[in-house]
């Protein structure tokens, strides 16, 4: 219930903030586990990216922001959970991988760090993604967050996993993950849902 409100009074501040619009939500499966890839350019993406998700969405966040009054209970209450500083720690993936499990939305930026371009991606995601058995939805950020000029969210059509899991080498991760990443990028370029 607080998540939809809350939802739903980021999506309206959004909409006359940044016109935010979005396209292709119909590539996101109404249930089983999905992780959502995204590009990362501001603090502001993970509610750009989730905004317009008809499911819940998880994120992974810094542990010190749990430590704040009030914020880290919010937080908590919206689908994050936290992660220790100095990288994602055995004990985050676990909690990722549970949540898909149980057939939850995962919000993920592969890069691992803000860039104004998409540049490579980590396997993170292709591994949470073939141990949940999720599908992966890539999804592209697109535009400059300054008030009143237009922002897109881009989310492309589902990639199975399932031969790349079969393949089960490092290269045909890396293969996966390329593949996420290069769609991210031509969503990036286009505007519109990569298929």
């Amino acid at each position: 219930m607080l998540y939809r409100f809350c939802r739903m009074i980021l999506r309206m501040l959004f909409l006359l903030l940044y016109r935010l619009e979005a396209r292709g939500v119909s590539n996101i499966p109404l249930e089983g586990p999905v992780i959502l890839c995204s590009n990362h350019k501001s603090l502001q993406d993970p509610i750009t990216l989730g905004v317009w998700v008809p499911r819940k969405v998880h994120y992974m966040a810094k542990e010190e922001l749990f430590r704040i009054p009030l914020f880290g209970s919010l937080i908590r209450a919206v689908g994050a959970f936290p992660v220790k500083r100095g990288g994602v720690s055995k004990e985050a993936i676990r909690t990722a991988i549970t949540l898909l499990q149980g057939g939850n939305v995962m919000g993920i930026f592969p890069e691992g760090t803000r860039n104004e371009s998409v540049g490579m991606g980590k396997r993170g995601a292709v591994t949470m993604g073939i141990r949940s058995k999720a599908l992966i939805v890539p999804v592209a950020l697109v535009g400059q967050y300054r008030p009143f000029r237009k922002m897109l969210a881009v989310y492309g059509a589902p990639i199975d996993l399932g031969p790349y899991a079969e393949q089960g080498t490092t290269e045909s991760m890396e293969e996966a993950t390329e593949l996420i990443m290069s769609r991210i990028r031509e969503m990036m370029k286009t505007g519109q849902p990569a298929s």
